[in-house]
């Protein structure tokens, strides 16, 4: 078994830069989803739940915020819808039906996404790709300038939405604090806190008891929660999906577009992007960062930088792609699959229950060491794996089950 390190690039027709920006994104997921592994899904909106937040706290939830929050989950929708059309540009050139073959493929997904989140963690994303990769499936027809400005006008449509949805809590919250509230306000921002009080009990109820006595929790309790994910963040990965698709058919994967086309979008992404998404915290800190509200507000701010990091990915992708470094993190995009359900395992088995039981323990800011731990083994072993096989083990029965054989593993 031939152990000689193969340039990224060289190894499989596929485009390395896609792998690289892949690569960025699932470690950055992790340090956004850590949150949500350690204590409940509302932590990753506000660090004051569920328990009162330090300065230290805030400081780590603030900077967070500003560097990953939304943008690698951006950067992973993006490069989903790109995927798929490579996908099947590649089985449509061995003679296959590209475009079945992904359905197929999907409908794996979706299946796995749901395991996924049935038996281990509720904040699966892996249900809500595939559903929302079959709506944007038959789109891929469109030509690249009418994806992509749907794509925008659609990001932009339900930006508005979430704003104007979220608008009378946040007021009420606001009132509040001044003390200046209504009867209605009050009764309004009551509502909205005992709900999240109640989601965020049930949910340290299911994490801290045994594996199946939270298996059959969630069938009790959250058995449709994928599907309700699908339908209140549709319209934020649809339309990343389609931009992800119009890029790769703009070549902007393949390093197609010139340096001052990227730099442009770089610059202007991370620039004006960034300054909006510091007011937002700004904002926001003073306050105790209310839930939802400035997730929701940043939606325009996250699109920008998360196109800003893209180019300056891009960019850098020449030089850092025959660096060490450069070379673990496209290793890590490429098993992207089992890097991220390997860090669900990992780190449930940390925080929940039925392992370690440190759920509801963990500060915000003393979480950062598990986000270094996840990155440390996601760095290590992908590019010693891919060293003696062709895919990461995920990746390898995803692909074999979608083309319904085994497919080769070993190099």
């Amino acid at each position: 078994m031939p152990t000689t390190e193969i340039p990224l690039a060289h190894q499989t027709p596929r485009i390395a830069a896609l792998d690289l920006i892949r690569g960025v994104a699932v470690l950055g997921i992790l340090a956004m989803n850590m949150a949500a592994f350690a204590t409940p899904i509302i932590a990753t909106e506000t660090p004051w739940l569920p328990h009162p937040a330090s300065v230290a706290d805030e400081w780590t939830f603030a900077a967070l915020f500003v560097l990953f929050e939304g943008k690698m989950r951006g950067l992973f929708s993006i490069l989903f819808g790109a995927s798929m059309l490579l996908f099947i540009e590649k089985s449509d050139a061995r003679g296959n039906n590209g475009g079945l073959l992904q359905l197929r493929r999907l409908l794996w997904l979706l299946l796995i996404g749901y395991l996924h989140f049935l038996f281990f963690w509720l904040g699966d994303i892996l249900f809500l790709y595939a559903a929302v990769g079959m709506i944007a499936l038959p789109m891929r027809h469109l030509p690249p300038r009418s994806t992509l400005i749907f794509g925008l006008i659609f990001y932009a449509v339900w930006n508005a939405t979430a704003i104007v949805h979220f608008l009378p809590t946040a007021i009420a919250a606001e009132h509040i604090r001044l003390g200046t509230a209504s009867a209605a306000e009050i009764k309004l921002h009551a509502k909205d806190l005992g709900e999240t009080l109640t989601e965020m009990h049930r949910e340290i109820i299911t994490a801290q008891g045994g594996f199946f006595a939270a298996v059959l929790n969630k069938l009790h309790t959250a058995a449709l929660r994928p599907l309700f994910m699908v339908a209140f963040v549709t319209g934020e990965t649809l339309p990343l999906m389609l931009i992800g698709m119009a890029l790769f058919r703009s070549g902007f994967f393949a390093g197609q577009w010139s340096n001052t086309r990227l730099k442009t979008m770089a610059t202007l992404g991370i620039v004006i992007g960034g300054a909006l998404t510091l007011a937002i915290v700004s904002w926001a800190m003073p306050r105790h960062f209310p839930p939802n509200l400035p997730n929701n507000l940043s939606g325009i701010p996250r699109l920008m930088m998360t196109l800003g990091y893209a180019a300056t990915l891009m960019l850098a992708a020449p030089k850092l792609l025959t660096s060490k470094i450069g070379h673990r993190l496209a290793a890590a995009g490429r098993m992207a699959f089992s890097n991220y359900l390997g860090t669900t395992l990992l780190m449930t088995f940390i925080f929940n229950g039925w392992g370690l039981g440190l759920y509801n323990t963990i500060p915000p800011h003393q979480q950062l060491w598990f986000t270094l731990l996840g990155w440390t083994l996601m760095l290590a072993w992908s590019k010693h794996w891919l060293a003696h096989f062709h895919q990461g083990p995920l990746e390898w029965l995803w692909r074999s089950l979608t083309e319904w054989r085994l497919m080769p593993m070993r190099r």
